[in-house]
């Protein structure tokens, strides 16, 4: 295994790309076209919980695909600078495949709880004009090709975790259009990816509730999803 770290430099921020890339072994199931996954760790977008970061990634590595971990900047950092770092970590990861083995086609984010909205928001706001002027060449290097959502915080309206939007909009918490524009399900487009979502019906943080609107707006925009429920777990 090589490890290795690429910074991403935006804003006078500085976030660091963690990257596992396995050896080539002559019998592994990938070669030289692995799938790459690039992890978010929850954190509520006060901070990146290293439970949901390296032991995450070792999984991913031990299937055989290159993973990735995003320390992306939180609290007193304000929205889009997570959204821009997590959307550059996609361009990144792709300008290094043929030299880490990647097929650039086979780009994942996987993003648990306030990691799970960054997730989500790289698949639906990767083409949005908001980010006009703030991405440089073509957006679709910036479009992850698949989300795993987990137990994610995706919604801004009643089931909300406020935390994570209080933390990620700062004074700009109560603003309406702020709160649309950053409430996934409300943004979800044709062009945004297909989806594999789970959360717990126990989850007494994130309500379940954000797990089955964003399930809900990917099926009537026709995108593939698989959503799992489970009965018990925090």
């Amino acid at each position: 295994m090589r490890f290795l770290t690429h910074y991403i430099e935006l804003n006078g921020h500085r976030a660091p790309l963690r990257c596992y890339i396995p050896d080539a072994a002559p019998h592994a199931q990938y070669q030289t076209n692995r799938p790459a996954v690039i992890v978010f760790p929850g954190g509520a977008y006060r901070g990146t919980y290293g439970g949901e970061a390296e032991p995450i990634a070792l999984q991913y590595l031990a299937a055989g695909c290159c993973a990735f971990v995003l320390d992306y900047s939180v609290f007193p950092a304000r929205f889009p600078q997570a959204l821009l770092e997590g959307l550059s970590a996609i361009r990144l990861v792709r300008e290094h495949a043929e030299e880490y083995g990647i097929d650039p086609q086979k780009v994942a984010v996987c993003g648990f709880s306030a990691g799970g909205h960054l997730a989500a928001s790289t698949g639906t706001q990767w083409n949005k004009d908001c980010l006009k002027g703030l991405l440089e060449g073509d957006r679709r290097l910036y479009r992850p090709d698949k989300m795993i959502l987990c137990y994610p915080v995706i919604t801004s309206g009643d089931k909300a975790h406020r935390g994570s939007f209080n933390n990620l909009l700062g004074d700009k918490k109560d603003d309406p259009e702020m709160l649309e524009l950053v409430s996934c399900e409300k943004q979800v487009n044709v062009d945004t990816p297909k989806a594999f979502i789970w959360h717990t019906y126990e989850d007494n943080a994130v309500p379940v509730e954000n797990s089955l609107l964003m399930a809900s707006s990917l099926a009537e925009k026709k995108i593939n999803t698989e959503l799992h429920i489970f009965p018990h777990g925090w």
